[in-house]
């Protein structure tokens, strides 16, 4: 599966954005999906995962109740709201996708990446 990050931007202390990810080739719904952020000179880090079907959602403390993940299957794609951001929320933001059925915090559980989408959030 490929797939293709878009939505960053550059925004204010407390503004929101919608990041999308659009999915192609194998089918979408095979995969659990997950965003992730890396910040400079700091590792890869969890941001959210949502289940095959939509009905389980996985945040990582830092973002609980800030951002909101979400898919739609019939059209190939999966959604982070975020929402209330702070300067420490600039990173870049990745989409990934994985066959796995557990672990979805975990970045080595995930086979395809798509090439990420910068949030910039001014102070």
């Amino acid at each position: 599966v490929q797939l293709q990050a878009s939505g960053g931007g550059l925004v204010q202390a407390g503004g929101s954005l919608r990041l999308s990810c659009a999915a192609s080739g194998r089918s979408f719904s095979a995969y659990a999906m997950g965003w992730f952020r890396q910040a400079p000179g700091k590792g890869r880090e969890f941001v959210a995962a949502i289940s095959r079907n939509g009905a389980n959602t996985y945040y990582a403390d830092s973002v609980k109740d800030r951002f909101t993940i979400s898919r739609v299957n019939a059209k190939n794609a999966v959604y982070l709201e975020v929402n209330s951001l702070k300067p420490e929320d600039t990173a870049v933001y990745y989409c990934a996708a994985t066959d796995y059925y557990s672990d979805y915090n975990r970045p080595a559980k995930y086979a395809y990446w798509g090439q990420g989408t910068q949030v910039t959030v001014s102070s």
